[in-house]
């Protein structure tokens, strides 16, 4: 799927109500935050890099009632970033690959998460990802484009009069995908690892 970059369809307002909030985080936090998912088998997420982007992969991805919409991840320092808002209520992923880079006084130090690579898929409830671009093969069931955002389908809804898109279900293979935040209300990771790189990420 390659969605379109919020720029082309979003008005530039402070009136979205897909607002996605940006948490600076040092590497090494995320990292022991994630390491305590494993042990629990249950991980409540509102993650993302140190103030950067990161990347997020899989072979495949499977969603249902899903939504999309222009919106802002807003940073530590109170600053917008032009995002597009996907919301997916329930996600299956197969072959999970996460990945932030954050620049030390010692280089780049990337942190990989992988999850779901051995069958067992990850899942999630709630998925909201604030995303700046995304690829893959997509089919969709139910699709509608050129829904006012805030009338979509899914519980989380964005500003009146804005573009908007919605799907019963999305199936989505090799999907690469660039991101400010994600969140989701419970994230089972089956298989998981957490790996430090010399800054390489997914993709």
């Amino acid at each position: 799927m390659r969605v379109v970059p919020s720029r082309l369809f979003a008005k530039a307002t402070e009136t979205y109500a897909g607002r996605v909030v940006l948490t600076a985080m040092p590497v090494g936090i995320v990292a022991a935050i994630l390491m305590t998912g494993v042990a629990q088998g249950i991980v409540p997420v509102a993650l993302t890099g140190s103030g950067g982007q990161f990347q997020m992969s899989a072979d495949s991805f499977e969603g249902a009632d899903v939504s999309q919409y222009a919106g802002v991840a807003v940073d530590a320092d109170g600053i917008e970033k032009p995002v597009t808002v996907a919301n997916i209520e329930s996600a299956t992923i197969h072959g999970l690959c996460q990945s932030v880079v954050t620049e030390t006084p010692f280089g780049a130090i990337g942190v990989v998460l992988k999850a779901g690579q051995d069958g067992r898929p990850v899942t999630a409830t709630d998925l909201q990802i604030g995303m700046t671009g995304s690829s893959g093969d997509a089919s969709f069931d139910g699709f509608r484009i050129g829904v006012d955002a805030a009338d979509v389908s899914t519980d989380a809804t964005g500003g009146v009069g804005d573009f908007g898109l919605d799907a019963d279900t999305v199936s989505i293979t090799d999907l690469r995908q660039t991101a400010w935040s994600t969140q989701a209300s419970v994230l089972r990771l089956r298989g998981m690892s957490v790996e430090f790189t010399g800054g390489d990420g997914c993709f």
